[in-house]
């Protein structure tokens, strides 16, 4: 996310949500309304999609189709952005907001990553922890 640094995201993966009744998979990053959120890794936009959890939400599937990246409670999306856009890290995809059940003034973007099977569609996948990507490491392959 523009202005972010690596130092500045904490892990939140596997904290309580929903007064215990699940357990967060993935992590929030606050940040003010409208800051730009950039693309964690390339790929092609696989789905734009409008949920009631997520709000205003983005997928992107990696080169290699073994990863989705999830973005979500996004303000709205870039210009030019649409499904089959292809992004390279660093690609303006939208902006933080706090749409979906974020809850009003909560600015901050959801991001989630799931290891994907051959055949898996965007919502589907194996949930894991984005931090050490965000936070520097690279993902497992």
């Amino acid at each position: 996310m523009a202005g972010v640094s690596a130092d500045q995201i904490a892990d939140s993966w596997g904290d309580s949500r929903g007064d215990g009744t699940r357990v967060h998979q993935a992590i929030d990053i606050p940040a003010p309304g409208g800051t730009p959120v950039l693309a964690a890794a390339p790929g092609q936009v696989e789905k734009l999609f409008e949920s009631a959890a997520g709000g205003t939400t983005l997928y992107v599937r990696s080169p290699g189709r073994e990863w989705i990246y999830y973005y979500a409670h996004l303000a709205g999306y870039a210009r030019g952005i649409r499904e089959g856009s292809p992004v390279q890290r660093g690609t303006l995809l939208g902006f933080v907001g706090d749409t979906g059940n974020a809850g009003a003034g909560n600015t901050h973007l959801h991001f989630a990553v799931n290891r994907m099977a051959p055949g898996e569609r965007w919502h589907q996948g194996t949930p894991v922890n984005p931090y050490p990507l965000l936070a520097g490491s690279a993902l497992r392959r």
